[in-house]
């Protein structure tokens, strides 16, 4: 959170990133809610923390700094490599039933969905007119 969280706050700033945050951690609770099991092995399952919106703000750091501009190309480049890299740890951990910790099982879908609400909350923006080029006319 303080290496990424700090990532989106100098390119979206304070509020920017709150938001981000917490739409994030909804994407993160809609996939744990819609596509993880209720009942494991005789349990019911419950989620429970910030990892979803963690890599929510993976996605969104990567893709603000994908530009033209050399620096920041080359930081999205190292982060994006770190960031997929992740996210595919992920998803083979999904795929491979999940990873238990002291008995406790993994949200992996949890931590996708947060990943996937970073990319679509980005598209979206991107969709959006830009204020500057309005007020520079």
């Amino acid at each position: 959170l303080c290496v990424f969280g700090k990532m989106v706050e100098e390119t979206e700033g304070s509020w920017g990133l709150v938001l981000i945050y917490l739409l994030t951690a909804a994407g993160a609770a809609a996939a744990a809610f819609w596509l993880q099991p209720a009942v494991v092995r005789g349990a019911v399952t419950v989620s429970l923390g910030a990892s979803g919106a963690i890599f929510g703000l993976f996605a969104v750091s990567v893709l603000t700094r994908l530009s033209w501009d050399p620096r920041k190309l080359l930081e999205g480049l190292i982060l994006g490599n770190f960031v997929v890299r992740q996210v595919l740890q992920e998803a083979q951990a999904q795929a491979a039933g999940g990873l238990s910790i002291g008995g406790l099982q993994v949200a992996h879908i949890a931590h996708l969905g947060g990943a996937l609400a970073g990319v679509l909350l980005v598209w979206l923006l991107s969709k959006l007119p830009d204020p500057d080029a309005k007020a520079s006319r």
